[in-house]
């Protein structure tokens, strides 16, 4: 029976979640403002691609405090876990794709646009999923995750391509781009969806 009242929606977790949405947002903006910059000003892209990353990693400190602030609090809702599974695609599914796909793989399209796009359809899947068996039985889904977080996968993903960036037109740059990326965001994809615990 749903509540006449409406879903509960208390402030300062989704105060959180809503600072992991707006990263990402901020992160997304600042990947296409890079990208029309490559050509005309590579020092000004790659400042934007930088701050585009340490918007994904404030991403990744938001949705920690999230779900930390509703427990201390009491405040754990469905409306808080669906907010937060809809900033997450953002912030820590599309943002790290497009980032990926624009700064690693774009000399490969064709491939770039599909590992990225199985990248973020596995992320989308796994937060899904947990929403299901949150929604099931929410004890079962605090005591264990089933399948890599998707926050820690875009943490590693970001890291690595600011590892890339500083070390900027080195051999070991393209080495990583073309052999370590595309493996690593398959692996991780694969890891999201999978069932281990």
């Amino acid at each position: 029976m749903s509540d006449p009242a409406g879903p509960k929606i208390y402030l300062l977790p989704n105060l959180m979640t809503a600072g992991n949405l707006c990263s990402g947002f901020l992160a997304t903006l600042n990947i296409l403002e890079g990208a029309l910059l490559e050509n005309t000003d590579p020092a000004a892209a790659i400042y934007r691609f930088q701050f585009a990353i340490g918007c994904i990693l404030a991403a990744c400190i938001f949705d920690a405090l999230d779900g930390r602030v509703a427990r201390l609090g009491g405040n754990e809702s469905a409306f808080g876990r669906e907010f937060d599974s809809i900033a997450d695609i953002v912030s820590f599914g599309v943002a790290p794709a497009l980032m990926v796909h624009r700064i690693v793989l774009h000399e490969t399209p064709k491939l770039g646009w599909m590992v990225a796009s199985i990248y973020l359809v596995c992320g989308a899947l796994r937060l899904a999923r947990f929403n299901c068996l949150a929604a099931a039985d929410s004890a079962a889904a605090n005591r264990e995750f089933k399948g890599f977080p998707i926050p820690a996968a875009a943490g590693l993903v970001a890291s690595l391509t600011l590892f890339m960036l500083w070390l900027s037109n080195n051999r070991l740059e393209v080495w990583l781009a073309k052999w370590v990326f595309p493996p690593l965001l398959l692996f991780l994809s694969w890891m999201m969806f999978s069932g281990f615990k």
